[in-house]
Parts: C-alpha cells; structure tokens; sequence
C-alpha cells in the first residue's frame, strides 16, 4: 500500500480540473487525473505537478460508461492501495438558451445527466470502500451556481447541477463518519471552456451583477478543494465560488 495519500481527479484535462490537480500535487498528493480524449492536455498537467516536484499520472476515462467507472477504481485499488480524495469535477454542457425548450432533446439531456449527476454517484459507489479504508476520505463536487439559480448554458447543465448539489447532502449522510463530503459551486470562471459554451447574455449578466466586480477563479476553486480536503469537520456543504452573485447568494 502506498505511503502517498492518492486523489482522483476527473477531468483533470480541463481548466478547472488541471488547476485542483496541480493544487493537490504541490501539497502532497499522488494526483490521478482523468481525460476522455484530451490526452495531450492531460499529460500537461501530470508535467506540470511532476516539474514541481509532486508525483501524478494520467489516465482515461469515459464517465458515462459505468464498466469505466468501476474499472479505473479497481485499478487504483490494485496499483495504490488506497485513494483518500475523489473529486468529480468532469462535466459536459452545450449552450441552448433556456426558451429553447425544442433544442434540448433527449439525447443532449441524457448525455448531460448522465455525465454530471449519473457518473459522480457511480464514481463515489465504486470508490466507497477506498475512501472509507483510510483515515479520513473526502469527495469533493464541482458543481455550479446554476445549480442554485435558474441560469446557465441549459436547463439541462442547471438541473445536472442542482442535483449534485443535493447528491452532496445525501452522500454526505451516506458515507459518514468515514467520509466527508462537500461541493464547489462555481459561477463564470473566465478563460476556460466551459465559459465558452455560455450564451452571450448570460456570461455578460454574471460579469455585470458579480458584487466583487470580477468573477470566479479557477485558483479560488483550487483552494476551496485543498481545504475541503484538509478540513476534518466540514461535510455537506456547498460553497459558491462566483464573485459574488445576489442569485446565488442563499
């Protein structure tokens, strides 16, 4: 069994996820980071913490498939022994304005659920007894602040999103005391993909309403992880991390 406690982080690829990752492994986690087809982008990551003098790795993982999900966990348990901190941060959006209710099919709907609300439940059931082994576990959800309001890239993302935000609350009571279990809410966080599949209209109205004058970091997300993940008596919360928005302000 490894002496390094061991993180998974799920799109480790993306903005978001390649900054927590590269938070994890400067203070003293293996870092496991997962893609789906970004591998280039992936192995940044893993280079950056490596060059940094922290230890990580890549590893492929299409989250919608559940066979997936369970396999990238047994291989962890076989190759480390132990993972102490999951993180699902690897989502998918689509920007269809919420009065477009006849763009959003089926098909986009399922793909939105089933990659950020289906796949964190089945990704912390398969890492249950992992997490529970150590001394302490913790998941961490990236969510978002349309989760909390009704505004996003669609009512498909805002709906995937309020349910991880109670998943939060169920998983927490599910899991303890051995696991704890919390979530980040971000709003906008500029220069990142994600924002980029926003309609104009709603990334301008989180710019313009923010209280701060600025938006949400993928740094600030980075450091809320660290300390969920330090802490030893915060389980079931949400923190909203979006410079100060009123409608997620509850």
């Amino acid at each position: 069994m490894s002496t390094t406690p061991v993180a998974l982080v799920t799109g480790a690829s993306g903005d978001i996820g390649a900054a927590i990752a590269k938070t994890l492994g400067n203070h003293g986690w293996h870092v496991i980071g997962t893609y789906v087809g970004a591998a280039d982008a992936a192995a940044a990551t893993v280079a950056a913490i490596i060059n940094t003098g922290g230890s990580a790795e890549a590893m492929q993982l299409d989250q919608r498939d559940p066979a997936a999900i369970d396999a990238i966990i047994e291989a962890i348990g076989a190759n480390h022994g132990r993972l102490d901190v999951l993180v699902n941060n690897a989502a998918w959006n689509i920007g269809i304005p919420f009065r477009r209710l006849e763009d959003l099919d089926a098909d986009i709907w399922d793909r939105v659920l089933e990659t950020n609300l289906r796949a964190p439940f089945l990704l912390a059931r398969a890492a249950a007894d992992l997490l529970k082994a150590g001394d302490g576990g913790h998941i961490v959800n990236i969510s978002s602040a349309g989760g909390i309001s009704p505004g996003s890239s669609s009512i498909a993302y805002s709906s995937s999103k309020a349910g991880l935000n109670h998943l939060t609350r169920c998983l927490a009571v599910a899991m303890s005391p051995e696991v704890a279990v919390n979530c980040i809410a971000p709003g906008l966080v500029e220069n990142t993909r994600m924002a980029q599949r926003l309609p104009d209209n709603v990334a301008q109205g989180a710019r313009q309403t923010a209280v701060l004058g600025r938006v949400g970091q993928a740094d600030d997300i980075a450091n809320q992880t660290l300390t969920f993940v330090q802490s030893t008596s915060i389980t079931g919360q949400i923190m909203v991390i979006d410079g100060g928005m009123p409608g997620a302000m509850r």
